[in-house]
């Protein structure tokens, strides 16, 4: 059985955009590589959070891990112990430390170090000085607002509560609340609150608990510490998670002296978990003492409105009308008849005037008419055409005429010869 040998060194690409399928780098070769850029690398400065310390009696160097204080990347670093022992205090985990270093990347093992060549302490007034500018930056990012902040609610269905392991807040938390309130249900994360680890399990217990159905509230609970203890709650990260959390949060460290940047983000800030437990939920002897005032009120209001209509209704009732139930109709019937006998009495005042008009108009169409004209021995000559002579001019002699008198009419033919000239 036979094996393809390996590509020569002298055909290896030069450059890594010069590799493909058919040409690869040897894993060797990019760890050779990759050294070599390292190595290259000056000396820096970085800062991150001591992890693990690890000095044995005997050695030269120490070896440490250094992470991250926003995420969870860390990295190791050697030292030698005369560059620790310079230091005016000896480090221990969890202290915040600048470290002036050498990256260097081991090739057998294919891991990225630093050679430290000093340590620092980073000193509370630097820290100081980087809270206040974070804290401005988050400010003119609204991020503390009033506007933004949500009110609790009254009586929330559960509790989200992330407090440390087995502490005294989280004892403090849920007694005090369940002494107010002893149906209220809790969904609790115990985590770490101190340490490197504080930022990412916070920050997730928080994530979870804001996805949960039911949960109306979440209280993030420590009972106070140093100010090296509390750095933690002033994070960037968590600080922006706690933002953009879709659920009320109440931040509750325990402290008075210090005040990291959780409570300004916080929906509420509790000075104690003592505080918070009575934010969070009412005090059921409180609204039962509450209920009861309201109820009594409401009855006596009750009790006094129905006396009063009792007796507004005794006086209606009292009232000579509403005793002869039949006085009120017999009044409106005493109307109707008098308005009727008013009405007759104007109708027939009307009727009997205009009775004396129309007598006076037929006797003025009486004495206007043609017909008394003719009684008065009046007569209407017509031509046998019908219309009226009103001139003798119109008159033909050979015509016959129509005479009309008050009691019938008559033919009559003119007067001719000497009559007639002596007539006209």
């Amino acid at each position: 059985m036979s094996t393809s040998p390996g590509p020569a060194s002298s055909s290896l690409p030069a450059v890594a955009r010069e590799t493909t399928a058919e040409r690869p780098w040897p894993v060797r070769t990019l760890s050779l590589k990759i050294s070599d850029y390292v190595t290259k690398m000056s000396p820096l400065w970085v800062e991150g959070q001591i992890v693990q310390l690890n000095r044995r009696p005997g050695m030269g160097t120490a070896f440490l891990t250094l992470r991250d204080t926003d995420v969870d990347m860390s990295l190791s670093v050697s030292i030698p112990v005369p560059a620790l022992d310079a230091m005016p205090s000896p480090p221990q985990p969890g202290a915040r430390v600048v470290v002036n270093a050498k990256p260097a990347f081991w090739t057998k093992r294919g891991t990225l170090q630093l050679e430290a060549r000093q340590m620092r302490h980073v000193g509370v007034g630097e820290l100081l000085a980087r809270l206040e500018h974070l804290k401005q930056l988050l400010r003119s990012e609204g991020l503390f607002d009033a506007a933004r902040k949500r009110a609790l609610p009254f009586l929330p269905r559960r509790i989200g509560l992330i407090t440390g392991r087995n502490t005294a807040a989280e004892r403090d938390v849920v007694a005090n609340v369940h002494r107010r309130w002893p149906a209220a249900v809790f969904e609790i994360r115990q985590v770490a609150v101190q340490g490197s680890d504080t930022v990412p399990a916070v920050s997730a217990a928080l994530t979870e608990l804001d996805r949960m159905d039911g949960v109306d509230v979440i209280v993030i609970s420590r009972g106070g510490g140093s100010f090296e203890d509390l750095l933690p709650f002033s994070n960037e990260a968590m600080v922006r998670a706690v933002a953009a959390a879709r659920t009320p949060v109440v931040s509750a460290i325990g402290h008075e002296s210090d005040t990291p940047l959780l409570d300004f983000v916080a929906d509420l800030r509790a000075s104690t978990p003592t505080h918070a437990a009575s934010a969070v939920v009412p005090d059921r002897q409180d609204e039962l003492s509450g209920l009861h005032t309201v109820t009594s009120r409401a009855r006596r209001s009750l009790a006094t409105r129905l006396t009063r209509q009792r007796a507004a209704l005794a006086e209606l009732m009292g009232r000579p009308v509403m005793r002869d139930r039949h006085a009120i109709v017999q009044r409106h019937r005493d109307d109707v008849t008098a308005a009727r006998r008013e009405g007759r009495a104007r109708i027939g005042t009307r009727v009997e005037r205009e009775h004396d008009r129309v007598a006076h108009l037929r006797s003025h169409l009486r004495a206007v008419s043609p017909q008394h004209t003719l009684e008065r021995g009046y007569a209407v000559v017509r031509h046998s055409g019908g219309q009226i002579v009103r001139d003798r001019e119109q008159v033909d002699p050979q015509e016959v005429l129509r005479v009309t008198v008050a009691r019938g009419d008559f033919a009559v033919t003119p007067v001719t010869g000497p009559a007639a000239a002596a007539a006209g």
